[in-house]
């Protein structure tokens, strides 16, 4: 797949989230949506990119900006992981990677000289027509949600 850049049409996505609901691109249009994909709920980097964006949610929100991260684990574990770390913004369950694929963040990662399949640590940000403004890949959890919001400002 094509790798997504700016002013292309975000993909669509049809996930379960950690509130019970079935939530899709169409639900977020009229905002802004940060949309990330981590590799999994409760490890080190991970816990600290959501930990970074939820103290931030309120600068994002004053953004017209609405958050929402993707992983495969599932809603349960994403309920007890936003209980666990107090956490606000919605996180969606991506099981099978299709979502995660379409967008990028499903592929060959390497890590100490193996090659194997998995989430690639990326944020998109989307416009309010559902066009990608901006596309961050291969990410560092720590800082990367400033980083997002510096470039919104």
């Amino acid at each position: 797949m094509a790798e997504l850049k700016t002013g292309d049409p975000a993909p669509c996505f049809s996930l379960e989230g950690d509130d019970g609901e079935t939530h899709s691109l169409h639900d977020f249009s009229g905002k802004k949506l940060i949309l990330y994909f981590y590799p999994k709920d409760n490890t080190p980097g991970c816990t600290t990119e959501a930990i970074e964006f939820n103290k931030l949610a309120k600068e994002y929100a004053g953004e017209g900006c609405v958050i929402v991260g993707v992983s495969p684990d599932s809603a349960e574990s994403h309920r007890k992981f936003k209980q666990k770390h107090n956490l606000d913004i919605l996180l969606l369950a991506d099981p099978d990677k299709i979502c995660a694929a379409v967008y990028g963040a499903y592929g060959e990662k390497k890590n100490y000289g193996k090659t194997y399949m998995g989430i690639i640590r990326s944020t998109f940000i989307i416009d309010v027509d559902g066009t990608v403004l901006k596309a961050f890949k291969n990410v560092k959890a720590k800082g990367h949600a400033e980083k997002v919001l510096c470039e919104l400002r």
